[in-house]
């Protein structure tokens, strides 16, 4: 009948893998015009994007039809990584092993011991991951503010504050009152990058769009903008398997 809405979908499916039942999101998109089976690189069950008037036993077969491609995708995603003694983690784009330092007090101090980047953390280790994860915090809201206060004063634009999150789904965000907001994982990722993403966010200061000069100008204040694009395009997603 002319005009009816598509019956709802349930939020979820299962198809069986080898290793057992693979369960798949089910997201309806209206500008959708296929089926589409994704594996978000930062974790998680897979996706299937169903378009505005498909149904549920035609994601059903979809999937199904794609259980070979997607137990071959399981396979070769990489694994989330603990925050553990003896773990690596990147910082400032260099890997660093994570050493549980003992003690009551003190600070994570980042060094290097026998050639290897060291990540000295104190305390019992139950809260390392705790407590790594807090100086990580601290650390990128140094360096995005300094990135942040560097490209504003450049720009003669200021934003009203600054904060941090853990968002998957961007990088940094800018609101029409001038307040800007970063994931903190950027301090994982090489400086270039984190430099890049406080130009974009600055740049929304004086154009709150995606259009021409809002790119000239984040090119001016950051000229690795393509760069950093195919950067986190790649590699941005494995950001979220660490902690």
């Amino acid at each position: 009948m002319f005009g009816m809405r598509a019956a709802p979908l349930p939020d979820a499916i299962t198809v069986a893998l080898a290793g057992g039942e693979q369960r798949i999101e089910l997201r309806r998109n209206a500008n959708a015009r296929r089926y589409i089976l994704r594996l978000p690189a930062t974790g998680g069950d897979p996706v299937l994007t169903v378009p505005a008037k498909g149904t549920l036993a035609t994601a059903r077969d979809f999937a199904e039809r794609q259980r070979d491609w997607l137990a071959a995708q399981l396979d070769r995603r990489p694994d989330a990584v603990a925050f553990a003694a003896g773990g690596m983690v990147p910082l400032r784009g260099e890997p660093h092993r994570i050493v549980a330092a003992g003690g009551l007090r003190g600070l994570v101090r980042a060094e290097t011991g026998s050639g290897e980047a060291l990540l000295q953390v104190p305390g019992a280790e139950e809260h390392l991951a705790r407590r790594l994860t807090d100086w990580l915090k601290r650390e990128a809201r140094q360096d995005l503010k300094q990135a942040v206060d560097l490209h504003a004063a450049a720009l003669g634009r200021y934003p009203s504050a600054l904060t941090l999150r853990d968002t998957r789904s961007r990088w940094g965000s800018c609101t029409a009152d001038g307040k800007l907001s970063f994931s903190w994982r950027l301090v994982l990722a090489p400086p270039f990058i984190l430099d890049y993403v406080a130009a974009h966010e600055v740049a929304h200061l004086a154009e709150m769009n995606h259009g021409p000069r809002f790119w000239a100008l984040c090119r001016r204040l950051a000229p690795r903008t393509e760069e950093a694009r195919g950067w986190l395009r790649q590699e941005g997603g494995r950001l979220h398997l660490y902690g």
